[in-house]
């Protein structure tokens, strides 16, 4: 899926389509990448009003395959996977035994003993040798790190369905959210999923790297009269924040626990041990000492990563991501802070280069589709 490019800096299927778009590139976890094509705040509003056209080509994908399959799945991964069906996907996350985050992934069931898992780009090296490690003892079951059979092209927004349609005979009415299908578009043989990481409805296209050039065409002149644009991580970056997703490394990372991060809900509570499953049991029934919290600015400035968070006098915290997002036109952002500040309202303070700006904690995500919108 990659090559290396001059600076050794790895480059996907659909580079050369970048670079003829003019977009400027930048290095992410060691990938040539484009931020922006048009310009983030126009790409970020297609997205939301129309649609937008992402290569995810970066992203990794680790099979599991065998008899004993779902177990080593059941093991490594937090949420419940015993309830998926073949075509189904499902959020979840690898931790430690601690309860803090490995990375945050995507797990399809692709057969019966056979699933997928769609890992971020800088994790792909770690999460193989973590996974491969613990799923050792489990029995018949083996992991292979399929990400150079994959491109991934992401279409999200309102239009994307009616987009997508026009190139294959798959009836994507029938894809519900977080469930998959395989079928062509535009020819070529792809698996369908009816996920993303903007907030808005689309589809993330799984399809073989050689192809990948022509698939992203086609979209782009099929969505040309739609309003469709191109769109970098920049755009990436400020949706996902926008609709309350949590960035891995950033967000939540090795020093804070699926709990403190509010993703409880990716737990399988039910199920039988996993690895994890104690520390994060005991943060269900003690409580957390902190917890991730959704802020606004009352005043003008932008939040950036890194910076200092004040409850009164006190430092109580950091921004662990923020932005003036573009649809909102709002000043929003993440960050830890002890629980007693975590209440909605609660009033912050924000350093911002030396001057301290009024923030509050509002009730995350900042951003939800409208409900008439397609959402299985």
């Amino acid at each position: 899926m990659a090559q290396t490019s001059a600076d050794s800096l790895r480059t996907t299927p659909l580079h050369s389509r970048h670079r003829a778009l003019g977009a400027r590139l930048v290095d992410f976890s060691g990938w040539e990448m484009p931020v922006e094509y048009s310009g983030l705040t126009k790409e970020h509003l297609a997205v939301r009003k129309a649609a937008g056209l992402f290569d995810a080509s970066h992203m990794g994908e680790i099979e599991i395959a065998g008899d004993d399959a779902l177990a080593a799945v059941q093991k490594v991964c937090t949420n419940d996977a015993a309830q998926l069906v073949i075509g189904d996907a499902q959020y979840s996350a690898l931790v430690t035994e601690e309860g803090t985050v490995v990375d945050d992934v995507l797990v399809y069931r692709l057969a019966d003993g056979h699933y997928m898992l769609v890992v971020n780009a800088g994790n792909i090296a770690k999460d193989f040798a973590w996974i491969r490690e613990h799923i050792a003892d489990v029995g018949d079951a083996v992991a292979v790190n399929t990400s150079s059979r994959y491109a991934l092209i992401a279409v999200q927004g309102p239009r994307a369905q009616q987009i997508v349609q026009t190139l294959t005979e798959v009836e994507l009415d029938r894809i519900g959210y977080y469930t998959f299908a395989t079928g062509e578009v535009s020819g070529i043989r792809a698996t369908i999923s009816r996920t993303g990481y903007t907030g808005e409805d689309g589809f993330e296209l799984f399809v073989p790297p050689q192809s990948a050039p022509s698939v992203w065409d086609a979209v782009q002149r099929a969505g040309e009269s739609d309003g469709l644009l191109p769109a970098g991580l920049g755009a990436r970056d400020t949706l996902r924040l926008e609709a309350g997703m949590r960035l891995c490394g950033q967000d939540m990372d090795d020093t804070t626990t699926l709990m403190e991060a509010g993703l409880g809900w990716i737990v399988g509570w039910e199920k039988d041990a996993f690895i994890g499953k104690a520390a994060l049991l005991r943060q269900r029934e003690d409580g957390v000492a902190k917890k991730l919290i959704g802020f606004e600015l009352d005043e003008r400035g932008i939040a950036r990563h890194g910076y200092a968070i004040y409850g009164g006098d006190d430092q109580v915290g950091t921004v662990t991501s923020g932005t003036q997002t573009p649809f909102l036109n709002k000043s929003i952002g993440m960050a830890y802070v002890p629980v007693e500040y975590a209440k909605v309202d609660s009033a912050l303070s924000i350093d911002i280069r030396g001057r301290r700006v009024a923030a509050h904690v509002v009730k995350m995500p900042f951003y939800r589709r409208s409900p008439d919108r397609k959402d299985r």
